[in-house]
């Protein structure tokens, strides 16, 4: 497997060898050994599946107490996916990663523990899979502003996304809960 490091270090863009002939492809997309020789000693718990349309922003989301780490792919379409840094004790705190996925390309984006996570369906669809370390739990969901300036995130979009009312009320960075 190719190893990448975003911007963010601890935010990985793994690649993982794909076997291709006349029949189709294969890939192993998660291996517990692999993994944990590339440093992410990761226990999944709870695989999600999402489907968005053109222009549909999903984010900035995390949850507090129960960080979730994240294995992202995409498996039809095309995304902008973006991690920012809450940990307080990071050199990176405040920071975020932005990666382009898609189906077109086997790569899978490792967000850690302790980031809010957050996309942008840049194709007319896009079907988006994702395993996490920890449950989701509705009461510990936090929302950051997706557009806050403070963050400066730069999403490839013209015009204002389709979104929930959730995601539209996060709160700015500033005001944001956070992770020591």
């Amino acid at each position: 497997m190719k190893v990448e490091r975003a911007s963010i270090p601890d935010v990985l863009v793994l690649e993982p060898k794909v076997f291709g002939d006349a029949r189709g492809f294969f890939m192993e997309t998660w291996n517990a050994r692999t993994f944990e020789n590339l440093g992410i000693a990761a226990n999944f718990v709870q695989d999600n599946h999402s489907r968005s349309a053109k222009n549909v922003l999903r984010g900035l989301h995390y949850q507090l107490p129960q960080p979730q780490g994240k294995l992202v792919r995409v498996t039809t379409g095309e995304i902008w996916d973006v991690a920012v840094d809450l940990r307080r004790s990071s050199p990176t705190f405040g920071q975020w990663a932005g990666i382009r996925l898609s189906a077109a390309s086997p790569r899978l984006l490792w967000i850690p523990p302790g980031f809010a996570h957050g996309f942008v369906t840049l194709s007319e669809q896009a079907e988006v899979l994702y395993k996490t370390t920890d449950f989701y739990v509705p009461e510990h969901e936090r929302i950051v502003l997706w557009n806050d300036p403070a963050l400066a995130i730069r999403w490839p979009i013209a015009g204002e996304p389709v979104m929930t009312d959730k995601d539209r009320r996060g709160k700015p960075f500033a005001e944001a809960q956070t992770y020591a």
